[in-house]
């Protein structure tokens, strides 16, 4: 699965960008460093999250803003609808206006075809299955990783005294600290 990077020139990217690869990749592939054996499946993975994000899952998009009652600022999105269906639309928009359209010929009856094949709880299924053994592959290299680091001690006990309202240096007195 590959992260995404902010298009060049457009400086305001980022944000949007960093919220895919967290809303995206990160949630569906989670965060772990994956092995060269694990990209058949990393592939398959991000084939059907493709599925399910363009086909089977609506979003809303703002639209404007406007003011409420009290005069603060709101957001005005449109009805929910599948990246799919925006694209549709957009397609029957630009040839109703004489345009060529956006869809290539021959991909809306494809992707008509996956639509009406694919069954979205099963997809979910798989999706998951495969989650549970990308889990599974890397849980090894998890736990040498874990054995090497080990706890960080030292940040353990300053966040130990902080809460309990212990300063660190009299930690080992076990003196609480002096409050106003």
């Amino acid at each position: 699965m590959e992260q995404t990077r902010s298009r060049p020139y457009r400086k305001n990217d980022q944000a949007t960008v960093e919220s895919r690869n967290n809303h995206v990749v990160g949630r569906h592939a989670f965060y772990y460093r994956y092995e060269p054996p694990e990209l058949d499946l990393l592939n398959e993975l991000w084939e059907l999250v493709s599925i399910k994000m363009n086909l089977f899952t609506p979003s809303k998009k703002p639209i404007g803003r406007s003011c409420t009652r009290d005069g603060r600022p709101r957001r005005v999105y449109d009805r929910p609808a599948t990246p799919w269906e925006r694209l549709k639309r957009l397609d029957e928009r630009d040839r109703a206006d004489g345009g060529a359209g956006f869809i290539l010929p021959g991909r809306r009856e494809r992707i008509e075809t996956i639509l009406s094949e694919t069954n979205p709880a099963e997809l979910v299924r798989r999706v998951h299955a495969i989650q549970d053994q990308l889990e599974d592959m890397a849980l090894p290299r998890t736990r040498r990783l874990e054995k090497r680091l080990g706890p960080d001690m030292a940040y353990l006990d300053r966040t130990l005294a902080r809460i309990t309202g212990v300063r660190p240096e009299d930690h080992n007195n076990d003196t609480p600290a002096d409050t106003d």
